[in-house]
């Protein structure tokens, strides 16, 4: 196990001058070290930076006692929340020996900070992937392959947001050798900043879609924020982008490094795949068979993305191989829990785009029994929410389901859409999970196939256990 990288807080306070927050000081012991961050309380471990953030529900300034009582060696906190603190937690800094850095902005101090952490790992390659979907299988996918042959660092989870990346940069080791991260945003100029604290040397878009486009409008707005993730190339770095996307062009214009495409007519060694239902795909690569476990077109199109990403920096065949079969689907994201009833658990999140990509996967299998469509509220889509609902509920009405159950309010235009398309089956709304719950008891049987699908809000999982 590598040796834990230990930054000091006059160290972080250092950082925070270099990146022009001028107005930071330093409180308490300035010795204290740290060597892993959270900006959670219950997550902090021994000798970690505890970032407050105050959020819209929780104000981590709340929650400083707790952080110090389970080995917060450094706090991050707010000038602004501070002097009402101070006094009270006194005697807990003095007895961790923890230091205090006050900030104007913990969220932007965090940042710097974690860029200059970062930066004391400089042999690291950095690899990073964004995309409207996908982008947390690709980076799975990636690891699993490069971790072969490679010591891998990545973003836990789908930590990957302007709090979350940066927090993931204290995992890396003083031996990684590559970083595979994910990079995601839901606001105007976020992966901009993303970019500036991972700086990638590598970077891929998997695809320009439509989450998020409730707040950022337009998949035209969406596709210039994704492509920020190349904005900090200076010519020697290397952008992938989908061989097929619509917005090919656009994201390779202008970019300051080189530009490559990603998919079946683009890899290299890549001589198909047969598709093997819930079981996954067949690969031909580089000559060998590779079982590939993860399932749905999708799914096949993040492995080329990750394939692509390993041949970049060298791999060999064999390694690729290894890696691909080692891959295991994610909680939530197209699981296939095989019982009485098969359920396709696929409800981490949702789009128009994957609700149809998970509705033609379903409706292209062999399958005997019936197929039921549970289909969740997908979120974050504001003022595109009404429509892009009615286009799920239309490609429910076209599909091969005998039964379709929505859930969720704003789940209600698919449901009056389905109905309007002609759909002759079973058809079913509510806005009362135990009274959904009723209903699909009631709806499914032996041999059945059901999909799950719906934004992780709606805890859509929650039927699993019911189904099996």
């Amino acid at each position: 196990m590598a040796e834990p990288l230990y930054m000091t807080a006059i160290e972080a306070l250092a950082a925070l001058h270099g990146a022009g927050l001028g107005d930071a000081r330093l409180e308490g012991a300035p010795g204290a070290r740290f060597k892993a961050a959270s900006s959670d309380s219950r997550a902090v471990a021994g000798e970690s930076l505890f970032v407050a953030i105050a959020g819209e529900r929780v104000d981590g300034h709340d929650y400083l006692a707790q952080a110090l009582a389970s080995g917060a060696t450094c706090l991050l906190v707010s000038e602004a929340a501070w002097p009402t603190r101070e006094a009270a937690l006194a005697k807990a800094i003095e007895a961790a020996g923890a230091a205090v850095l006050v900030v104007s902005s913990p969220l932007a101090a965090l940042q710097a900070i974690a860029t200059e952490r970062r930066r004391s790992v400089p042999q690291i390659l950095r690899i990073g992937i964004t995309g409207s979907s996908g982008k947390t299988t690709t980076k799975e996918i990636a690891a699993s392959i490069l971790s072969v042959s490679r010591r891998v660092a990545m973003n836990p989870g789908n930590l990957n947001s302007d709090i979350g990346l940066s927090l993931s940069m204290f995992g890396m080791g003083a031996d990684a050798e590559v970083g595979v991260f994910e990079m995601g945003m839901n606001r105007k100029g976020e992966m901009a900043e993303l970019a500036g604290i991972y700086e990638p040397d590598i970077a891929l878009v998997n695809n320009v879609g439509t989450a998020h486009i409730g707040i950022l409008g337009s998949r035209d707005a969406i596709a210039l924020e994704k492509k920020q993730i190349f904005s900090r190339f200076d010519g020697r770095q290397i952008g992938y982008v989908g061989e097929d996307e619509d917005y090919r062009a656009f994201l390779r214009e202008g970019v300051r490094g080189e530009m490559r495409d990603f998919g079946p007519r683009s890899l290299p060694g890549f001589r198909g795949a047969q598709d093997l239902g819930l079981d996954g795909y067949a690969v031909d690569w580089e000559g060998l068979k590779v079982r590939f476990p993860l399932v749905g077109r999708h799914n096949l199109a993040n492995a080329l993305a990750a394939m692509a990403l390993a041949a970049c920096v060298g791999t060999q065949a064999e390694d690729v191989a290894a890696g691909l079969e080692a891959v295991r689907p994610l909680f939530g994201r197209s699981e296939i829990l095989k019982g009485r009833v098969t359920v396709i658990r696929d409800c981490y999140n949702a789009n128009p785009d994957s609700c149809e990509a998970a509705i033609e996967f379903c409706d292209a299998l062999q399958w005997a029994g019936r197929r039921v469509y549970v289909i969740g509220s997908m979120l974050e889509l504001g003022s595109e929410s009404e429509a892009a609902h009615r286009r799920v509920g239309r490609a429910c009405a076209a599909s091969g389901a005998e039964a379709l159950f929505f859930f969720g309010e704003e789940s209600r235009p698919a449901f009056e859409e389905a109905r309007a398309s002609g759909f002759r089956g079973i058809m079913f709304f509510e806005t009362d999970f135990d009274r959904l719950s009723m209903a699909v008891r009631a709806g499914v049987g032996e041999g059945d196939l059901v999909l799950l699908k719906a934004s992780r809000g709606m805890a859509l999982e929650r039927l699993s256990e019911l189904l099996k």
